[in-house]
């Protein structure tokens, strides 16, 4: 006899589909929000929960966690917990904008955006702009080489890393660590191109 802990049981009423549908169908809505609604449309039509988390990209622990939140509080359960200390100034909708221009779009009088561009066209400060580039590994100088991810859960994935780079916590160290630690990175791999009119340096991504 299987033993173990129950599958969560999910029955959607016609709201709630409507609701999730609407969510999952919206092109400029938050990544998270359209990510969670895949999750519980995907289970709700019998999906097993690891077929979920390979199509998305996602862990089945992610999966197993926003069913369960669904399960219990329907879809109040799909907003993110309130976090503690200082509120944040930066909604995600307007970091979803950041991260959008910077990978899909280009200024009309560059080749590529500065922290000063993006941070007149967003109406946030330039450091804030600085942060979420670096919390999502933007390089919009290094655009020819910038490898963004292409999971579509990668906004979902990096969300509490955004929100302790815009809002810390008192006394709170973050570090970050590069994943080829001890080894110094002397030069490329391959020559680059220089900076030419219109167009910026190029260089290999790995050394």
């Amino acid at each position: 006899m299987r033993t173990g802990r129950p599958a969560v049981q999910i029955t959607l009423t016609r709201q709630e589909h409507a609701e999730l549908s609407r969510r999952r169908a919206q092109r400029k809505g938050p990544a998270d929000s359209k990510l969670r609604a895949e999750i519980i449309l995907s289970y709700a039509s019998g999906e097993p929960g690891s077929s979920i988390a390979r199509r998305l990209g996602i862990t089945a622990q992610t999966v197993s966690r926003w069913r369960l939140r669904f399960s219990q509080w329907g879809l109040e359960g799909l907003n993110d917990e309130p976090r503690s200390g200082r509120p944040r100034s930066i909604s995600d909708e307007k970091v979803q904008e950041v991260v959008d221009r910077v990978r899909q779009t280009k200024p009309e009088d560059a080749s590529h955006w500065s922290s000063r561009r993006m941070s007149k066209a967003t109406d946030i400060s330039m450091a804030s702009v600085q942060r979420i580039w670096r919390a999502f590994g933007l390089k919009p100088h290094l655009e020819q080489t910038f490898k963004p991810s292409t999971d579509p859960a990668f906004v979902d994935k990096v969300h509490d890393i955004v929100g302790l780079y815009l809002n810390p916590p008192d006394k709170a160290l973050v570090l970050c660590i590069d994943e080829k630690s001890q080894i110094q990175a002397l030069d490329r791999t391959q020559p680059g191109l220089p900076l030419t009119s219109g167009h910026p340096v190029t260089r290999a991504h790995d050394y």
